[in-house]
């Protein structure tokens, strides 16, 4: 409240919210706005820029929603197209399906196996609509067409963001992320390993950021 006075940009206590992630503990927050104290109100699930985020992290009601609105367009080109060949059905499944599939996929990667399932289905579907390739195995079906699964371009994402962030390819400090697996046994490898944090929680182990308490306060606020 101090720095919205302070930059005369005052927050909406009524649209202001808590969310606690990692502990259940009873506590309650209080905004103090021109005299008049409101209590936020604690939720178990917010929308924030598409995107919906659960009090235990876990992206299933975002799977879900990506999800459906690939299917619902994947639904609208067999409609309309009846016969697709390899060039055509990449320009409209790149151009209009994945993208759902991937819209902001660095904040909510699944990594259950029945989420990473959902999504995989979607394109598992689309890629029949190609014709003479329908009755092969997916894995074919991907070979023909220059695809990988959705894991792996998930996966193969992440490792280059990594890339990037540890040689200084991104103006990010990589030490708020990550912390150097230092030995001094002379095995061979490079001086990029990682050190990897046990994890007592979901929460925590599939959390990128590696440095940080395991007990989270995200406060969602509103200017409007």
């Amino acid at each position: 409240m101090k720095w919205s006075d302070e930059w005369l940009l005052r927050f909406n206590c009524e649209k202001c919210k808590v969310m606690h992630i990692g502990h259940k503990l009873d506590t309650a927050y209080y905004m103090n706005s021109s005299g008049k104290v409101t209590r936020l109100e604690e939720i178990q699930e917010e929308r924030d820029l598409g995107v919906i985020i659960v009090n235990n992290l876990k992206p299933s009601q975002q799977c879900s929603k990506a999800a459906s609105k690939a299917m619902s367009v994947l639904g609208m080109i067999n409609r309309h197209f009846r016969r697709l060949d390899r060039q055509d059905f990449l320009i409209l499944y790149k151009t209009y399906v994945r993208p759902h599939l991937e819209y902001c996929i660095q904040a909510w990667s699944p990594y259950l196996v029945r989420d990473i399932q959902v999504l995989e289905k979607v394109q598992r579907r689309a890629t029949k609509l190609v014709g003479g390739i329908k009755n092969r195995t997916y894995e074919e079906r991907l070979l023909h067409l220059g695809l990988t699964t959705l894991q792996q371009r998930r996966e193969r994402g992440d490792m280059i963001e990594v890339y990037k962030m540890l040689t200084g390819k991104e103006r990010v400090d990589c030490g708020q992320f990550f912390e150097l697996a230092l030995t001094d046994h002379g095995l061979r490898g490079h001086s990029l390993k990682l050190f990897t944090h046990r994890a007592r929680l979901d929460i925590r182990k599939k959390l990128l950021q590696q440095q940080g308490g395991q007990e989270v306060e995200l406060a969602a606020t509103s200017n409007y």
